[in-house]
């Protein structure tokens, strides 16, 4: 039995779930979600909490058991609490820029990249100019959907990586870049 699928979801005060038709809809404070999950598994609201039992033994529905539940609890924690995943852009001139639903990286390339903003995932600017190695711009990704959230965060990040000489780039507020040393002189070869 999954030890991660046959734990019970609770759900907070001001959350509604509903399942009709192997649809979970999820509505609170942060927004709605649904998702709808493969025939394998099945989930019922009983009281205040949501319990996700498999129909199949077998190999894909204990696979799909324990994530099923993981979705639907994220789902919950979403619309009630959010996500946020927060970036960082190393670098002299590089920075951001949010114009409405426009999202602007400048990141030493001979063209801004441009992305567009999700419905449902809102990005709030601290800092939009790095000034130097010990001060980077800082810009937050946060909504109710994780994936959603997560998705675009990698987006900002893959249009510059950072890199392990100088560790210019946008990276993650908690991810660590191992540093590498340059060439060094390395004198008369005699």
């Amino acid at each position: 039995m999954s030890r991660i699928g046959k734990k019970p979801i609770a759900i907070p005060s001001g959350v509604k779930v509903a399942v009709a038709d192997r649809t979970v809809t999820v509505e609170g404070k942060l927004g709605n979600l649904s998702f709808t999950y493969r025939p394998e598994v099945e989930a019922k609201v009983e009281g205040d909490e949501v319990i996700v039992t498999r129909k199949m033994d077998d190999r894909q529905g204990r696979a799909l058991h324990g994530l099923t539940r993981s979705l639907i609890a994220n789902m919950v924690e979403g619309v009630s609490k959010g996500y946020e995943k927060k970036l960082e852009v190393y670098g002299v001139g590089y920075g951001v820029q949010l114009q409405g639903n426009t999202f602007t990286v400048t990141c030493g390339k001979s063209h801004p990249e441009i992305l567009e903003v999700p419905a449902g995932v809102t990005v709030d600017v601290e800092t939009p100019q790095a000034r130097g190695d010990s001060d980077p711009a800082k810009f937050t990704v946060k909504g109710p959907d994780k994936q959603m959230v997560g998705e675009f965060a990698a987006k900002c990040r893959r249009t510059r990586p950072p890199e392990p000489y100088k560790g210019k780039g946008v990276r993650y507020a908690d991810e660590y870049v191992r540093r590498k040393v340059g060439k060094a002189f390395a004198g008369s070869g005699g």
